[in-house]
């Protein structure tokens, strides 16, 4: 009984409105280097990305329903404006338990972003991404320039003002 009253209260902070907001904590940092597998078994190493245009990465796991509302939005963002430089890392941090629900839930969704498996939450610590939804924008010189905890509808639009800002300069 404690541990679903532990998650009903963990569920319910993640999904407010109020949670959502801005981290200053990283913005202006040099985005930490990782190599990650992604859902396929290939290695994908962020500093090979570096350089061709704005890189967001999204922390995200399989059952957070926040996050999936968030990719949903990010998907579109991506398909509108990939042709221009943008990329977009969709990084799980679900852990070895739900980690076999990332690819078909991904497949199911039609996804054609890059999904990465962070199952021990090593680059997730390395970005200070303590909860999910978690939204970092890299520039292309590979500096930090915006990072978001949460999700709420709308987060989406001031998120896409600021890739395309990147895209433009």
């Amino acid at each position: 009984m404690n541990k679903i009253l532990k998650f009903f209260l963990i569920t319910l902070i993640i999904s407010l409105p109020a949670f959502s907001q801005q981290d200053e904590g990283i913005t202006g940092r040099k985005a930490p280097n990782f190599k990650l597998e992604d859902i396929n078994g290939n290695y994908v190493e962020l500093k090979k990305l570096i350089g061709k245009g704005p890189l967001l990465l999204s922390f995200w796991a399989t059952w957070c329903k926040p996050c999936i509302e968030e990719l949903s939005e990010y998907s579109k963002i991506f398909s509108g404006l990939k042709e221009r430089g943008f990329n977009l890392l969709a990084i799980s941090t679900d852990n070895e338990k739900t980690v076999a629900k990332v690819k078909p839930f991904v497949k199911s969704k039609g996804y054609d972003f890059t999904v990465l498996l962070d199952s021990n939450s090593e680059v997730a610590r390395k970005y200070y991404a303590q909860a999910v939804p978690y939204t970092v924008l890299i520039d292309k010189s590979g500096n930090i320039v915006y990072s978001h905890l949460g999700y709420a509808k709308g987060d989406e639009k001031i998120l896409r003002t600021k890739i395309e800002e990147l895209l433009n300069k």
